[in-house]
C-alpha cells in the first residue's frame, strides 16, 4: 500500500473524532443554517473567506468544498448544544508526508479554548495515526488571534512572507507556523 493509499484509508476511517467538549465530524448540507450564522459575520470571515450573502450560498460552498471531497475536513460541533460552530481541516500532502491545518470558528465561541482543543486533536491524529513529519498553518499577518491559536498548540514561527498573495484589491502579508514530528514527540512526553 502506498503512503497516499494508507492516508486515504485512515482519513476515511477517522471521519469522526472527539474531544471532551467537541465532536469533529463531516460537514453536511444540514449544517447550512449554523454555518451561515457565522459565515455571514464580517468579523468572523474577514481573514478567512468572503462573507456569505445567503443560506443558499452557504449550501453551495458546503457542497463545493466539504461534500465534494470530505476527507480531512470536519465540522466542529459543540457536544452540549449539538450546534455546528466552525470547521477545521487537515489538508494532507501524502507524497511529502506533511499537512496544512486550517480552521474557522464562530466569533461567539472565541476565547474559550475551543480551537486549540480541536486543533490538538488533529495534530495528534496527523502525527500519531497518519505518521506525518510536519504540520503547518498560515494566517494573515493582521490576524494575530489565529497566530496565538497556532502558538498554543506548539507551532513555531517559520516565515513571514510580505506580499504573499492578493485578496480582492488587498495585498496580504502571510505568516507560516509549523510543528515537526520531532517537536510533537517532545511536547507530548
Amino acid at each position: 500500500m502506498t503512503t497516499k493509499e494508507r492516508h486515504l484509508l485512515l482519513l476515511a476511517e477517522n471521519q469522526q473524532l472527539e474531544t471532551p467538549r467537541l465532536l469533529l465530524r463531516p460537514v453536511s448540507l444540514a449544517d447550512a443554517a449554523d454555518m451561515f450564522a457565522y459565515a455571514n459575520d464580517e468579523e468572523t470571515t474577514t481573514f478567512v473567506f468572503a462573507r456569505h450573502g445567503s443560506v443558499e450560498e452557504t449550501k453551495l460552498r458546503i457542497a463545493e468544498y466539504f461534500v465534494a471531497a470530505p476527507l480531512g475536513k470536519y465540522a466542529i460541533e459543540e457536544k452540549d448544544s449539538g450546534k455546528m460552530i466552525g470547521t477545521i481541516d487537515l489538508r494532507v500532502e501524502s507524497e511529502k508526508e506533511i499537512a496544512e491545518l486550517g480552521y474557522t470558528l464562530s466569533r461567539d465561541y472565541w476565547g474559550q479554548g475551543i480551537m486549540p482543543e480541536a486543533a490538538m486533536t488533529l495534530l495528534h491524529f496527523g502525527f500519531e495515526t497518519l505518521e506525518l513529519i510536519r504540520i503547518f498553518a498560515r494566517h494573515d499577518a493582521r490576524n494575530p488571534k489565529s497566530g496565538r491559536v497556532m502558538e498554543k498548540i506548539g507551532m513555531k514561527l517559520e516565515a513571514m512572507i510580505p506580499a504573499a498573495r492578493k485578496s480582492g484589491e488587498e495585498i496580504i502579508d502571510e505568516v507560516t507556523r509549523g510543528i515537526t514530528l520531532e517537536e510533537w514527540k517532545k511536547r507530548i512526553m
